[in-house]
């Protein structure tokens, strides 16, 4: 759910977006790891960047972790990206299911 939020220097020592739309739940995050080009963050600010490993697109305003990328260079993982980026339908269905089991994970629906 990376599609949500940003990383802040002073917390993580990422910096970014991994969207243009980080208020917003969406298959953004997949779509820009397929269709963006990522390359090592060099700069930040006209200074060398000297935070964490860290990938951005060309315009320096986005950016994705290695953990992300690893996501399409895994040839197990990378259908999926592939279908989230299609389908964000499918996205929100599997990201419900995941989320509600997360959300009960360790409830006992039977007590009383």
């Amino acid at each position: 759910a990376h599609a949500l939020g940003r990383c802040h220097t002073d917390r993580s020592g990422y910096w970014g977006p991994w969207t243009r739309a980080e208020t917003s739940l969406s298959n953004e995050y997949y779509r820009e790891m397929l269709e963006n080009t990522w390359t090592p963050k060099k700069t930040h600010e006209a200074k060398p960047w000297k935070g964490p490993m860290q990938y951005e697109d060309p315009t320096g305003e986005l950016m994705m972790l290695p953990s992300d990328l690893a996501l399409i260079w895994d040839p197990k993982f990378r259908p999926w990206v592939e279908k989230y980026a299609k389908d964000e339908g499918a996205f929100f269905k599997d990201f419900a299911k995941a989320f509600k089991k997360l959300l009960e994970l360790g409830v006992d629906f039977n007590a009383a």
